[in-house]
């Protein structure tokens, strides 16, 4: 969309002056100035100090339904109750200030209580990737050093091998299993809170004593780096919660740059809900959507798994108001033909990122959810999720963008060469950013840390230039990465399983362009003289070792060694024209 499309006298004020109200005395966004690990910072001054203190103050919301999971609900209070009882069990094994305690759970209402039971007595609770293979849930348990797992059915029957493989455990927990479990280490979760439409009967008792500062560890949660082996993101209370601020700032904006007073907030408003369509066990999920959620009072509607009839049911049923997560889904959202079959009159916004979207996609959530406002919005494991944000009529302007930096977030455009010029707008660069969602580095990786966390900021990867007002475009990815519908994707990783077949001499992954996921995975490579493969028994190999998202979506072969440059890097834009007759359907 260009200017001249845009309603008369936009924009009424530039990003700096709109940032510069927000984040001024007595804004309910103030911004103040504190050291961080001995770095002058920008926060927000109003901000929860901890995880357990939005925990303490979403009980004021009451009788209000906070999770909807099939036909289980939940209100704020029987949430507080489950967490108070769970946090008790937790302190009588033994779990204390700073211990670890993983979470490996699809989206069910019993992850979000033992989110906030291990948080309210200051562990550094390890959300895991739920869709991760055994092994792989291994590493991380063991990397960790979590002293206690919680897990679900699927999950546990998953690890029940490789729990021997995980010396510090001293407590596991098992939800919705309903046949007898003998293993001395395992409790069943129900016997200690009971089933979730039964927490509202559970006694009222208070939290733990516990004192938790708002600079303490917080969270841990893992991204894959170019080594292959997951890295774990350690996260402060603080940087956690700076996604409420976040989220209630961009609104705001949005009002301002219209020239119009955002709108004063209405405790006899209706209550906000989500349609949360993302795992918990991702920063988006748990940092920008559940944790402003249960401290905002917003409703949560969850899926066993994504399926666009059931999401239209809940979005009627629960009167929805917010939708999206990744551009996949908004576009099954538009597209699906059942659509006209269901009142969605409720959806007020529909926003992504993680995943590069289609031009396209804003103007088509405009033609056909008129009331919708569409966002994007760019951060990653790194920053605790949200550090831009692009919506209303600043994303019609540029449906390119990821939008503009939060006010206590900066971003710089640098040379890739030094890591130290900062280069001008609209030349393209690599992307750093800093703030106070910034975690403090990796777990138990100093070397890895110092390459990435520098002086407050961190480097991306992400090869991107931003414009004279601030609008952040990402170019590319200048680490060896892809995105499969907001699942990361390292190349390494899915090339090293290849590597260990024994016909394979040469590998290479690449991104295949997919409409709606955004890429997917396909992978070109070199047999050894004499061996025979075929692509079914290539995947297949590639499936027993790791999660599903991340096996080759297809394999070609190449009857020589893979085109390498002077440097002996493989050439993978060329190997990229193989697969452009690869068009997957959305």
């Amino acid at each position: 969309m260009t200017e001249a499309n845009l309603p008369a006298g936009w924009p009424a004020m530039s990003i700096a002056q709109a940032h510069a109200i927000l984040s001024g005395p007595g804004m309910p966004t103030e911004v103040a100035e504190v050291e961080i690990r001995g770095i002058r910072t920008k926060v927000w001054k109003n901000l929860p100090p901890t995880l357990r203190s939005v925990l303490e103050a979403s009980r004021v919301h009451g009788e209000k339904i906070f999770l909807v999971y099939e036909d289980e609900r939940v209100s704020f209070e029987a949430f507080h109750r489950a967490v108070a009882a769970l946090a008790a069990d937790l302190a009588a094994q033994g779990v204390i200030k700073g211990d670890r305690v993983a979470v490996v759970m699809r989206n069910i209402p019993e992850w979000v209580v033992a989110f906030y039971a291990a948080a309210s007595l200051g562990a550094v609770v390890t959300p895991l990737n739920a869709w991760w293979t055994g092994p792989e849930l291994e590493y991380g348990l063991t990397d960790s050093g979590s002293k206690v797992v919680l897990l679900d059915r699927e999950r546990y029957e998953r690890m029940t091998v490789h729990l021997p493989n995980c010396p510090d455990l001293v407590r596991v927990y098992v939800t919705r299993e309903r046949d007898e479990i003998a293993h001395p280490l395992v409790t069943k979760l129900e016997s200690v809170i009971g089933e979730p439409n039964s927490w509202k009967d559970l006694p009222d008792r208070a939290l733990p004593p516990v004192e938790i500062d708002t600079d303490d560890d917080a969270t841990i949660f893992y991204t894959s780096g170019t080594t292959g082996k997951p890295k774990g993101a350690l996260a402060t209370q603080r940087a956690v919660n700076s996604n409420i601020m976040a989220a209630g700032c961009g609104g705001a904006r949005s009002f301002l740059r219209r020239g119009e007073t955002p709108p004063t907030p209405d405790p006899d408003a209706p209550q906000r809900s989500s349609l949360i369509s993302v795992p918990f066990f991702h920063v988006t999920g748990c940092f920008a959507v559940l944790n402003p959620s249960l401290f905002a009072g917003a409703k949560l509607a969850m899926m066993r798994k994504w399926d666009a009839i059931r999401a239209f049911e809940l979005i009627e049923r629960e009167k929805i108001q917010s939708a999206g997560g990744v551009p996949t889904i908004a576009w099954q959202l538009l597209e699906h033909p059942a659509r006209a079959n269901y009142d969605l009159s409720s959806l007020e916004s529909l926003a992504y990122g993680g995943a590069p979207s289609a031009k396209e996609l804003v103007e088509t959530i405009r033609e056909v959810f008129p009331k919708s406002i569409p966002g994007q919005g760019w951060g990653m494991t790194e920053t605790c999720a949200t550090v831009t944000g692009n919506a209303a009529e600043d994303y019609f302007n540029r449906p390119e963008s990821c939008g503009v930096a939060v006010p206590v977030s900066e971003l710089q455009i640098r040379d890739p060469a030094d890591g130290v010029t900062v280069l001008g707008p609209n030349v393209v660069g690599e992307l750093w950013a800093n703030g106070p969602q910034v975690v403090k580095g990796y777990w138990n990786k100093p070397e890895a840390t110092a390459q990435t966390f520098v002086d407050g900021w961190v480097r991306t990867g992400d090869l991107a230039k931003v414009d004279e007002e601030g609008f952040c475009f990402i170019i590319d990815r200048a680490k060896d990465m892809l995105i499969r519908g907001g699942e990361n994707i390292y190349c390494i990783e899915v090339e090293n399983a290849l590597y260990d077949h024994p016909a394979v001499m040469d590998a290479a992954v690449v991104g295949i362009p997919h409409r709606t996921l955004g890429e997917e995975p396909g992978a070109v490579v070199t047999l050894k003289p004499g061996a025979h493969a075929t692509e079914d028994e290539l995947r297949a190999h590639v499936a027993e070792r790791l999660a599903a998202f991340k096996v080759p979506v297809a394999v070609k072969f190449w009857a020589e060694v893979l085109p390498r440059n002077a440097n002996g890097k493989i050439l993978k834009n060329e190997l990229k024209a193989l697969f452009e007759t690869e068009k997957a359907s959305a």
